[in-house]
């Protein structure tokens, strides 16, 4: 029975509730040790009774270094089913749990992780098929971060599966290897569980110990407990074991000593079995019976134990403690001989693989040149597997290396890994402690790469890109040159225009040979930014024989060919941009690389609007949106989500333009202190609201920072020229627009493009002597009509017959104006539509009223509706669109049957005609 929990049993069950009814929905319970977490958790299993069913697992401590050690045990029950998953999926679980050596390579690691959480997501939709489930983890903050980032990445997009996820860890205390502590937020629904009122306090207490308790004892243990299930418990008992006082100490602490004085009457034997459960991690009696049995203890000496209630067996053969704390306890008090006299029993008893190396490694007390290896061997498929953990494997074996460079080299290796494991502070300690170990320029080089991830990842972008730089400046093999200089470029696009042409000149002139997969890269970079920067530069090549040239030297996956995507639109390659975006996310869908997607879908929408396709590009960025907040790239959430305010500026949506501004300026990331990525982005597109609104001060004082800044060489920044133009010449202010139009005048020669000259030519339009700006809009019309700009022509042709009608030629205007409406109104850009028919009706002509209010998107459909339904169109399965989605098929089939009324239609078949 519980006592004052309510309020979290409403909540299990709204949990328990929505399952039932084909939804799925998560909760995180955060409290300290002993608050009630786990008998939450089991009074939620109680509560669902047989129509769940029911996967649990829980985090714990020794196993926090172990990648997947949490996932394996919570989803056993549901690997016979791991064929119904898509291919890439189900191969990266196989391999995650050891059921297959066919593993990624090494650097594709951080791909084949987020393929690990997608595969979970499948597997809990499968266990979900034929009843609603339950899932429960106990102890998130002990999970390892493999299966803790699994997991959150599964939780994050479930949608109608029918799965209920609750989720309980501790607070006040240091982190695992996961991060699950209360410090750590996991973007999770979480209710927080707080202590007992006293009423309730007293009640557990009677319960307990009965209603004879003096009362100068009771009261005593209700203020020693403050309200803790757990201490009100286990404190009495201590009590009345004559445990001494332990005044001043936390609660934690007390608790602790309560469990040391229970364990410790004991017989000797069964301490010692405890001592080989507690450390085993999993409790399994086929390891810890035979580990135990080596140290002269047999069965038969767990029968105290549980006896007293401290331990019980499970139906599938494992050790439980009744409490985490009592683990913790048992390991606690054990000295360290006898600790290391435990772990090598379970080393013994345990196959070879990687849980025998680690508990032979917890073990060592000397140098072990043999074990040094192994551990590496643990680390390199820790990698593979996509896991983390082999930062920690790599440092052990570091510590256990008697070759002093042998020991460095590792220490290198462990620096490199803790960086791509986010554990920054960790990286740059073993930086410095491996810089200062040797004289060896490579390493020194690899160091200084490590420190300058973490200073990108904390928005030191100058201090990032000069590390960079200056380590690619030393004497190392061009490759490795060219991979810091590449990074460099990354960290120097937020720097400022000098350190991005710094990089691209030393990159221009980087001696790689032509089989290096780096080498069209390199090549492509320099030819496609410096000329926007005004600087020269050699010839440009279409960026397909840049891709191809790089997949004949080895570059097979969307990720090696990502920056020819960006690098391509800097100079208005829009079209090429298109189509290589297009094609590696289309590859990378089939490889289920969703790591890289967010990047390649921002640049393949950036492409999209260019192009006038304003809904392709709102799915394409939507669906971006989602997957970059799943996996936790924050940068990508913050150009994203800016990205689509600017296209709800365009369409005049103005509280969800505020909305996804405001989200993009407040994603930077925990680490960094730096502007959001989207801020350029951001700027535009505010500014963009303002100039369609009529607020054409406002949209001149953000386009004027947003062009003379230090982000003017960014894409947004250099597109948004035209806006400045108009918005300064509306307020009669046109010598703001000066300097700005200039570089936008060299840049368009550069880029020789006929809807980028079309821009130049409106903008000398509005800037020029009046009595050039009608041959001037001419000109630009008559590019305008060679590149399918839709939007852009629009707005020409609307400036256009504005300044006809100024002029008093109405009947000359109409045309122009009519023909921007008609496009305005096809592309739902409420606001220029408005405008468009102000002027209209100034001329004399009554304008078409409009057949949607403003606001209203092309469609009726959300973006996710839309994309499910096109798919569908196509012919594809649930199944289908789930894997090329990364959905469930449940939740695919709940947006089919969603969108079905909001297009007037009742099946599948008349998708086609519809859509």
């Amino acid at each position: 029975m519980l006592y004052g929990r309510e309020g979290e049993q409403a909540a299990v069950d709204g949990l328990l509730d929505a399952a039932r009814a084909g939804r799925s929905e998560v909760l995180l319970l955060r409290g300290e040790a002993g608050i009630g977490k786990t008998a939450l958790l089991d009074d939620a299993v109680a509560r669902a009774g047989e129509a769940f069913r029911v996967i649990r697992a829980a985090g714990v401590e020794y196993e926090a270094e172990l990648p997947y050690a949490g996932l394996t045990l919570l989803l056993a029950p549901g690997l016979d089913r791991l064929e119904a998953l898509p291919g890439p999926q189900r191969r990266a679980l196989e391999a995650a749990f050891g059921l297959s050596d066919d593993g990624p390579a090494v650097d594709e690691g951080r791909a084949d992780r987020l393929l690990v959480g997608l595969a979970t997501l499948g597997l809990l939709a499968e266990l979900a098929a034929d009843q609603p489930l339950l899932c429960v983890v106990d102890d998130v903050q002990w999970l390892d971060r493999a299966s803790l980032d699994a997991l959150l990445l599964a939780a994050r997009r479930l949608q109608a599966e029918g799965v209920a996820l609750l989720l309980a860890a501790r607070t006040g205390g240091a982190a695992g290897a996961g991060g699950g502590s209360a410090e750590r937020p996991l973007g999770l629904p979480e209710r927080q569980v707080t202590g007992l009122s006293e009423a309730d306090a007293t009640r557990l207490l009677t319960r307990r110990v009965g209603p004879d308790l003096p009362a100068t004892v009771r009261d005593r243990l209700l203020v020693e407990a403050a309200g803790n299930p757990l201490a009100l418990t286990e404190l009495p008992v201590a009590a009345g074991a004559q445990t001494p006082a332990p005044g001043g100490l936390p609660l934690t602490s007390r608790l602790l000593i309560a469990f040391h004085g229970q364990v410790t009457g004991l017989p000797a034997a069964t301490q010692t079995l405890l001592l080989v459960a507690a450390a085993e991690e999993s409790g399994a009696l086929d390891v810890v019976l035979p580990a135990a049995a080596a140290l002269g203890v047999t069965a038969e000496h767990l029968t105290p134990a549980e006896q007293s209630g401290l331990v019980t067996v499970t139906a599938d053969r494992r050790i439980a403690f009744r409490h985490p704390l009592l683990r913790s306890a048992i390991l606690q008090r054990a000295p360290h001989h006898q600790k290391v006299t435990v772990h090598q029993a379970i080393a013994r008893a345990l196959p070879d693989g990687d849980r025998r190396t680690w508990h032979l490694a917890l073990a060592a007390t000397v140098p072990d040149a043999g074990l040094a290896d192994a551990l590496e061997r643990t680390a390199v498929r820790a990698e593979r597997r996509g896991g983390h953990g082999g930062a920690a494997a790599y440092e052990r074996a570091a510590r256990l290396t008697p070759d002093r460079d042998s020991a460095t080299r590792r220490l290198v290796l462990a620096a490199e890994a803790a960086t791509e494991e986010g554990e920054l502070d960790r990286a740059e300690k073993l930086a410095d402690e491996a810089a200062g170990r040797t004289d060896n320029v490579l390493a020194h080089a690899l160091l200084d790469q490590v420190r300058a991830t973490a200073h990108f990842w904390r928005g030191a972008y100058p201090t990032a890109h000069r590390l960079l730089l200056d380590a690619a400046g030393t004497d190392i093999d061009p490759t490795y040159a060219a991979r810091m200089l590449l990074q460099a470029f990354h960290a120097a696009w937020y720097a400022g225009e000098e350190p991005v042409a710094a990089v691209l000149d030393r990159l221009a002139v980087l001696p790689l040979p032509d089989d290096d997969p780096l080498a069209p890269l390199a090549r492509h970079l320099p030819a496609a930014v410096l000329p926007a920067l005004g600087r020269p530069a050699g010839p440009l090549p279409p960026v397909r024989e840049a891709a191809a040239a790089a997949r004949r030297a080895g570059a097979d996956s969307p990720v090696d060919l990502i920056q020819l995507c960006g690098a391509t639109l800097v100079l208005g390659r829009d079209e090429e941009t298109a189509e290589l975006a297009a094609e590696l996310v289309a590859e990378a869908r089939a490889k289920g690389t969703v790591g890289v997607m967010p990047t390649l879908q921002f640049f393949l929408a950036e492409a999209e609007l260019f192009h006038g396709r304003h809904r392709d590009a709102e799915l394409t960025a939507t669906e971006g949106l989602g997957l970059a907040r799943d996996t936790g790239q924050h940068q990508w959430v913050s150009q994203l989500a800016a990205l689509l305010a600017y296209l709800a500026a365009l369409d005049g949506r103005t509280d969800r333009c505020a909305e996804l501004a405001a989200t993009a300026l407040a994603t930077t990331g925990a680490q960094t202190a730096a502007p959001a990525a989207g801020l350029a982005w951001v700027q535009w597109a505010l500014a963009l609201l303002d100039l369609g609104q009529g607020r054409a001060g406002d949209a001149a004082d953000r386009l004027h920072t947003l062009t003379t800044g230090p982000h003017r060489h960014h894409i947004s920044a250099t597109r948004a020229v035209p806006d400045l133009v108009e918005a300064a010449v509306r307020l009669g202010t046109p010598e703001r627009a000066a300097e700005p139009y200039e570089r936008f005048a060299r840049w368009a020669a550069a880029a020789d493009r006929p809807w980028a000259e079309a821009l130049r030519l409106r903008c000398q339009a509005l800037l020029g002597p009046d009595e050039l700006a009608e041959t001037t809009y001419r000109a630009a019309l008559t590019r305008h009509a060679t590149a399918h700009r839709p939007f852009e022509q629009a707005r020409t042709a609307l400036l256009y017959g504005e300044w006809l009608r100024r002029t008093r030629r109405r009947t000359d205007a109409r045309p122009h104006l009519r023909a921007a409406l008609e496009t305005f109104d096809r592309l739902a850009a409420h606001p220029w539509a408005a405008r468009a028919r102000t002027e209209l009706s100034a001329t004399g002509t009554p304008a078409p009223t409009s057949a949607t209010p403003a606001g209203t998107p092309q469609s009726p459909l959300t973006p996710q509706e839309l994309q499910i339904a096109r798919l569908a169109a196509q012919g594809l399965t649930n199944r289908d669109i789930a894997a090329q989605l990364f959905l469930s098929p449940r939740t695919v089939a709940h947006h089919l049957y969603k969108a079905y009324p909001k297009l007037n239609i009742t099946s599948r078949t008349e998708l086609t005609t519809v859509l």
